[in-house]
């Protein structure tokens, strides 16, 4: 790490548009920056209130940033400013922040305000020379030998900037989205009635493109790719005639705001209804979803996002080798910096692309994840399977849950059976896990089957957490040969990868059993191999945050502490992400445990802290933190050494947190690994090949992994991954974040 910068001073702000998860970002900066023995100061208004000055820069405290983590929009105020734009205004802006001290900024918004920002800091030293000269700043003040650093980190819902693959707010976005489409398609479905709904996104197609994966819809237009016939028209209705005729009692299309024709022209929303309504005698409605996508309380994801990019903003000014303004994003599931201005510019150029209408080159630029979800939505959409040119026999694959529920399961057998189906292959479902394939119990999964079961939690045709027995696997041989499946699928958590592992050891005794494997990880515990998030674990986490949101609520009122205990048997994934999303003051985690000295330092603290005004504690513990100290002796230890300042109650959230529809973002994921998963599969069987892996994300993408390296990559000690990278990053942003601090 490089030395630390001479930061005497920072200050953080937000502008432009407010997206969910500006005030995690805030309260990231100021704490971190204070952790760090760095005076910090909030700009209220944006660039307004820099330009004004006066009581709009105010000083932070640690709890002054205290109970905004779950608020939407942005507590300090985002607010346009005309005279930010003269070099007026941006003197005035420099004489305020030279004024106090200030000389390092960290802005949180658009490419437009990071632009403006990073024009201040372009002009900073002809600005303070300005102001030696004109009396405003005394020539031998330190301020006017200083630069100003700055960090940008993208707020916004589009999630249409460079430099990272989510911008702070998009998820929350998607969530209302998917809310508000899920709404609709029961009053679709009840009167047989078409929905025609515009999302927001500017220029950029994200929003529209992964909501319509979401929620199943039946047509997507979106900016980058517009329809490539001129009577796209024709080709929308005959898309919803042949979904009546499989009836279909709704149709469903997604409108991006930013979407036009090839020629450049909008595609309007009334347009679209008007073309169903009096091209087909449909009952359609349109529904403008507007401002309401980027309102109400972050996801889980945008408070962790937020809260992990503000840390990393103020350690790059502080320890970073950059001197130019840099921006903080997420590229590859890992915080990354890069330079501010080459993000912008590129952001930019796929607006220029766009107006030109070159439309393939704006596509590219999106990045190849964009381009894979587009052919992948293309597969989902259609009213039938295509008819598919067979170049090689049609294949029989077979889908399968192993282990505990987790939501995502269904999202995954639906994109399974609509992709085969749609490359010319037969989707063979196994009811009850491997008891069905023990048992015989399997069938043939057809197109409309599957109807409606990516909005859906549980899993359809069952699950179960069978130990493999060498007699499971002699009748598991017969089933396979008996229905002639050319492959298999496996969707769960850890059960389902030791079958899978014991399967494929088995192919030298059991000829059947030489047919290629895949494990697709879905398991709230988030603890099996092969990659870095797991299906279901991002609806669990947001089950347990929007739990402990209302705990906080009922605990403020008076002088409480809460013990709350979450799922993820050996595995604290659950317990430290939660712990970030709702501010924990401790988190226990199996991965570290817990310790006598350890709970005496936290009783100290607490009622220190609850003596000096805090009104709510809140302390996470993962299941499997330690056999001993359990949530109840937690509660008792707390409230008995609470000494009267406050009371403690203990909440064990249960089963919960296995259930609920799953989230965008699992939705989304499970769509992607289950399209990546049937191509490898069909890949192998068409070959003639016998490898069996475990999918997974890894670096933000699909990759595969040996299913023989399972018992490698599992720890002795506890059944978790021997290398979790998740939790080395997420620790010393929780340590900066807690309230109580740590030993």
């Amino acid at each position: 790490m490089a030395p630390a910068a001479q930061i005497s001073h920072l200050a953080v702000l937000t502008s432009g548009g407010d997206a969910p998860g500006m005030n995690a970002a805030t309260r990231a900066v100021v704490r971190t920056a204070l952790g760090e023995g760095v005076q910090v100061s909030v700009i209220h208004e944006g660039f307004l209130g820099l330009v004004d000055g006066g009581p709009a820069i105010q000083p932070a405290t640690s709890a002054s940033v205290g109970g905004i983590l779950h608020r939407g929009g942005t507590w300090i105020g985002t607010a346009r400013s005309e005279a930010f734009r003269t070099r007026d205004g941006r003197r005035r802006a420099a004489a305020n922040l030279a004024g106090r001290g200030i000389d390092a900024l960290v802005v949180i918004g658009g490419d437009g305000s990071l632009t403006g920002a990073n024009l201040l800091c372009t002009e900073w030293p002809g600005l303070i020379d300005e102001l030696v000269a004109e009396g405003g700043l005394a020539p031998d003040d330190p301020a006017t030998s200083s630069t100003l650093r700055l960090v940008g980190i993208v707020g916004s819902i589009d999630n249409d900037m460079f430099g990272t693959d989510m911008t702070v707010g998009a998820d929350t976005a998607l969530h209302r989205i998917t809310e508000a489409v899920d709404a609709l398609r029961s009053t679709a479905s009840s009167h047989q009635r078409s929905f025609v709904i515009e999302v927001m996104g500017r220029n950029c197609g994200y929003l529209a493109l992964m909501s319509a994966i979401a929620t199943g819809a039946n047509w997507v237009f979106i900016p980058e790719h517009p329809p490539q016939v001129d009577d796209w028209e024709d080709a929308l209705k005959r898309t919803v005639e042949a979904s009546r005729r499989m009836r279909r009692r709704q149709n469903l299309v997604i409108v991006a705001e930013g979407a036009r024709d090839k020629y450049g022209e909008p595609i309007t929303t009334e347009h679209v209804r008007r073309v169903l309504a009096e091209g087909l005698g449909e009952d359609t409605r349109s529904t403008i979803l507007g401002h309401v996508q980027r309102g109400g309380a972050p996801s889980a994801f945008d408070r962790n996002l937020g809260t992990q990019c503000g840390y990393h903003a103020v350690q790059q000014l502080l320890h970073g080798d950059h001197e130019e303004p840099q921006l903080i994003g997420l590229r590859e599931n890992r915080i990354q910096t890069s330079p501010l201005m080459a993000a912008v510019e590129r952001t930019q150029a796929v607006a220029e692309l766009l107006e030109r209408r070159e439309f393939d080159e704006a596509m590219a630029l999106r990045g190849g994840s964009f381009a894979e979800s587009w052919e992948t939505m293309k597969a989902l959409v259609r009213a039938r399977p295509k008819r598919a040119s067979q170049t090689a026999p049609a294949l029989r694959l077979g889908v399968l849950h192993a282990g505990g529920p987790a939501p995502g399961m269904n999202t995954a057998v639906r994109a399974v059976v609509r992709i085969a189906m749609d490359r010319g292959h037969t989707v063979v479902g196994v009811r009850g896990g491997y008891r069905g394939l023990i048992d015989g119990d399997l069938e043939e999964l057809g197109w409309l089957t599957v109807n409606g079961w990516g909005q859906q939690g549980g899993a359809e045709i069952g699950t179960s957490r069978d130990v493999l027995s060498d007699d499971d696997l002699r009748a598991i041989s017969g089933t396979v040969r008996r229905e002639q499946l050319d492959g298999l699928l496996v969707i769960g958590g850890y059960v389902g990868y030791a079958g899978a592992h014991r399967i494929h050891g088995a192919r030298h005794r059991f000829e059947a059993l030489g047919l290629p494997v895949v494990c697709l990880p879905a398991t709230i515990n988030n603890d099996v191999p092969g990659t870095e998030l797991a299906v279901g674990a991002d609806t669990a986490l947001n089950s347990i945050v929007t739990d402990v949101d209302k705990i906080k609520q009922s605990a403020v009122a008076s002088h409480r502490a809460f013990v709350v205990e979450v799922m993820g048997r050996d595995s604290g994934y659950l317990a430290l992400n939660a712990g970030l999303a709702t501010g924990a003051e401790r988190v226990y985690t199996p991965e570290e445990g817990i310790t006598l000295d350890g709970l005496r330092d936290d009783v100290a603290r607490l009622n220190d802290a609850f003596a000096h005004g805090q009104r709510l504690g809140l302390l996470i513990r993962s299941e499997g933190a330690d056999a001993v100290y359990t949530t109840p002796f937690l509660w008792a230890l707390f409230e008995k050494e609470g000494g009267g300042r406050f009371d403690v109650r203990q909440s064990i959230l249960g089963h919960v947190q296995q259930g609920g529809n799953p989230t965008p973002f699992d939705r989304i994921q499970s769509t992607r690994l289950a399209a990546r998963c049937v191509a490898f599969l069909i890949e192998q069987a068409t070959n003639g090949q016998q490898r069996s892996v475990m999918s997974g994300l890894q670096a933000g993408r699909v990759s595969f992994t040996p299913i023989v390296e399972l018992p490698t990559l599992m720890s002795d000690e506890a059944r978790r991954p021997v290398e979790q990278r998740w939790f080395g990053r997420l620790r010393p942003i929780a340590d900066a974040m807690e309230g109580l601090g740590r030993p």
